[in-house]
């Protein structure tokens, strides 16, 4: 395979996501929430508390994008806003009780479903597939400079 290129990488990456199903279950898996706002319950039910920029930056999406997604889960009492006590400019973002059980439903069918995925992977081949997808991940995370256009 030391002919692999761009386009074999991108096709392979492509019938990936759509073989997740990321697509068509977002509903199924994010709990009638918006894969964006699904997202950001996920990220702030794992840090437990975050800022918007924190947000944005950690989901890789523009401020103004998040704040909407923030807002809309504010009216749907998944979130709250909050000033920080020692610090008045900074305002944490944390899961209410109700975004708290989303988020936990959220995990749970994950879970589930990327456990049921992986043990259909031989077992000599788990770590080398977590390990090339790892690989990636730092790869994309490192080099966001990368020219979408490809020049």
């Amino acid at each position: 395979m030391n002919n692999v290129n761009g386009s074999d990488l991108r096709e392979i990456v492509r019938v990936l996501v759509r073989n997740l199903g990321l697509l068509e279950r977002n509903e199924a898996c994010c709990s009638g929430v918006t894969l964006t706002q699904c997202h950001a319950i996920v990220e702030i039910g794992r840090s437990e508390e975050i800022n918007l920029n924190s947000l944005a930056e950690l989901l890789n999406l523009n401020k103004s994008t998040m704040s909407r997604a923030i807002d809309n889960l504010v009216k749907q009492n998944l979130v709250i806003r909050e000033v920080h006590t020692e610090n008045r400019r900074y305002i944490r973002i944390l899961l209410t009780e109700k975004g708290y059980e989303i988020y936990k439903q959220i995990e749970k069918s994950m879970e589930g479903y990327y456990s049921n995925i992986i043990s259909l992977v031989s077992g000599d081949k788990k770590d080398q597939v977590l390990e090339s997808l790892q690989i990636l991940v730092d790869i994309v995370k490192t080099n966001k400079f990368i020219d979408l256009k490809g020049e």
